[in-house]
């Protein structure tokens, strides 16, 4: 006896309705995005490239350096209270319409469909023997689905190395090794999760399917049968006088079953198999349409709807994430669009408090770590201020940092000792370009002294 119940395959049913229709929507503008945003340049740069070698990563003519990984956990924070914001509001509708898993996916069975042709096609040619025609028909849509997710991996790829280099390696039979394995890797990846496991890792690996109920109430949209409306089900002509009969409006044809992309029965209530893609509904509608009932047997609602009390979408929750998703969102922008293309961070010599010279000038010693994360390379001159009659004194007249480069540069501080009034004093470092006077930072530190001035 088996421990497992054999996995049959899932042959969804095509349907056309107004969320398949979006759905369709949806992917292909997804899948457009992924497919054409390495082909496309910004002022010379490729539009998103992750350049891991160079440490500069290109996002929509904005140059990021290792130095802005704030930006990357922010954005991050920012994508997960979005899910939660809109996982509330409106149920899974990420993994419906969004998730790459289901977009790849749909797009392997349009390939599967364009090959076996339908639903009944398909469920025909799988029972039938091996021949020499289902051999064909088999390696023409395994062929096709290797291209595919081979084109999809070399993709993937064109955005940590820029495309038309990798482009022209390509051609010239001159790709190097990691480059080849990170192809194939994700070719593998999408041709396994998108051609043959489908619907079970949505299922079975991944984890949003166990912890979305934590973020549902019964304002949240989502995808129901009307029990009280449908049962008792059963088939029966058109215009017959079914309520007679003792049956609801459900005939049973098993239509919803049928377009169930996880090839669950939704008449059963709600389960943590499905993805709200809606397939379901537009099913559905279809055939309320044919019997000439009232839509929404199957509909996108929420639970105190379905149970004939009122709704409320806008709840405080709601308001909650969206404050803070808001929140965040503003913080992203301002960040950086104020964020300055020079750092520069002041660090105290900690091996001595101060020294006196031998003129009698008390000096402080510091390592000043100026960071251009601009896209060119700048000459810098830096002043200091704070204490009347403060002397600068650098190892190097000229200070040139290379784009997306650090540099450490020691610099003393003297002054009188007359002029110091406390023990401790601010003093600001002042670092600008003298080709671009607005590329400007202050930074301040502490200058010690004796305890005793004269």
């Amino acid at each position: 006896m088996s421990l497992y119940t054999k996995h049959e395959k899932i042959h969804p049913r095509i349907i056309l309705g107004f969320f398949t229709r979006l759905k369709a929507l949806s992917g292909f503008t997804l899948l457009g995005i992924y497919y054409t945003f390495p082909w496309l340049q910004w002022n010379g740069n490729q539009l998103v490239l992750f350049d891991l070698p160079a440490r500069k990563f290109h996002f929509f003519g904005l140059i990021f350096w290792p130095q802005d990984f704030i930006y990357l956990a922010l954005l991050l924070v920012l994508a997960a209270f979005a899910l939660f914001f809109f996982t509330t509001l409106a149920g899974r509708l990420w993994c419906g319409f969004a998730c790459p898993q289901t977009i790849w996916t749909d797009a392997f069975l349009w390939m599967e469909r364009l090959v076996e042709g339908d639903r009944l096609k398909q469920i025909k040619l799988d029972k039938a023997p091996m021949s020499l025609g289902k051999f064909r028909i088999k390696v023409t849509k395994h062929t096709l689905w290797v291209i595919f997710s081979l084109f999809t991996g070399f993709t993937f790829v064109g955005f940590f190395v820029p495309i038309h280099e990798l482009t022209s390696a390509f051609i010239e039979f001159n790709l190097t090794d990691w480059n080849t394995f990170w192809i194939l890797f994700y070719g593998f990846m999408i041709y396994g999760n998108a051609g043959w496991m489908r619907e079970q890792v949505c299922i079975y690996m991944c984890p949003y399917a166990r912890f979305q109920s934590a973020m549902f109430d019964k304002n949240t949209m989502i995808v129901a049968y009307s029990e009280k409306r449908g049962e008792s089900r059963g088939s029966r002509k058109r215009n017959s006088n079914y309520k007679e009969k003792g049956l609801g409006d459900c005939i049973d044809c098993k239509m919803c079953v049928q377009v169930c992309p996880t090839g669950i029965d939704i008449r059963d209530g709600m389960q943590y198999q499905c993805i709200s893609c809606s397939a379901c509904v537009d099913a559905c509608n279809g055939i309320m349409d044919k019997m000439d009932y009232p839509r929404g047997l199957i509909s996108y609602t929420t639970e105190n709807a379905l149970n004939g009390k009122p709704s409320r979408i806008f709840r405080p929750r709601i308001f909650v994430y969206g404050t803070i998703l808001l929140a965040i969102f503003i913080s992203v922008v301002v960040a950086i669009s104020t964020r300055s293309l020079v750092q520069l961070d002041v660090i105290r010599d900690r091996n001595s408090l101060f020294r006196e010279t031998p003129n009698g000038l008390i000096e402080n010693i510091y390592r000043l770590r100026i960071m251009n994360i601009d896209e060119q390379p700048h000459t810098y001159t830096v002043t200091a201020s704070g204490i009347d009659g403060l002397q600068l004194v650098k190892d190097r007249e000229v200070i040139i940092v290379a784009s997306g480069s650090v540099m450490t540069l020691p610099v003393r501080l003297k002054v009188e000792a007359t002029n110091l009034k406390k023990r401790s004093s601010t003093v600001v470092f002042q670092l600008t370009a003298q080709d671009d006077p607005k590329l400007t930072i202050s930074e301040e530190a502490r200058f010690l002294g004796p305890f005793n001035f004269r």
